[in-house]
């Protein structure tokens, strides 16, 4: 019998920001939170720019690797997060899953596009890095069932 939840982080192509949360996930909550990330139609490799902001956080992503949210639907979910609205949409109904909630953060490859500078290019993947830890620093609360 599970004792620990399960949480997914969905999005689009599990390259950046549900690999964020996956790996904020681990680092934060240790083994008190099982943490899965997945996309609706991934990448084939994680961006590097999420991994050298998560690096400078001091968290290791470079375990990971992107995988359609089918392939990894089983066992039961607790709770699934969205974490960009293309992904809400197109969100599966996972057999089992507890809540879904939604999040959506800001694309930082979208907004890294037209950055002249690496400096530039990197600052929204900082300030969404940020913004998941904050997110994933509150899971015992949406697990409870807080909103």
């Amino acid at each position: 019998m599970r004792n620990v939840p399960r949480v997914l982080f969905l999005c689009t192509g599990n390259s950046c920001r549900s690999q964020m949360a996956e790996a904020w996930t681990r680092a934060l909550h240790g083994t008190r939170i099982e943490a899965a990330s997945a996309g609706v139609d991934p990448g084939a490799s994680i961006d590097p720019r999420a991994l050298r902001v998560m690096r400078e956080a001091g968290v290791d992503v470079t375990g990971q690797r992107p995988k359609h949210v089918h392939a990894i639907a089983d066992p039961p979910f607790d709770l699934v997060v969205t974490v960009c609205d293309q992904a809400r949409e197109a969100c599966p109904v996972l057999s089992g899953a507890g809540r879904v909630v939604h999040r959506a953060f800001d694309d930082p490859p979208r907004l890294a596009a037209t950055a002249t500078t690496e400096d530039e290019a990197l600052a929204p993947y900082r300030r969404v890095r940020d913004e998941i830890r904050a997110l994933v620093e509150a899971l015992p609360e949406l697990l409870d069932g807080e909103r």
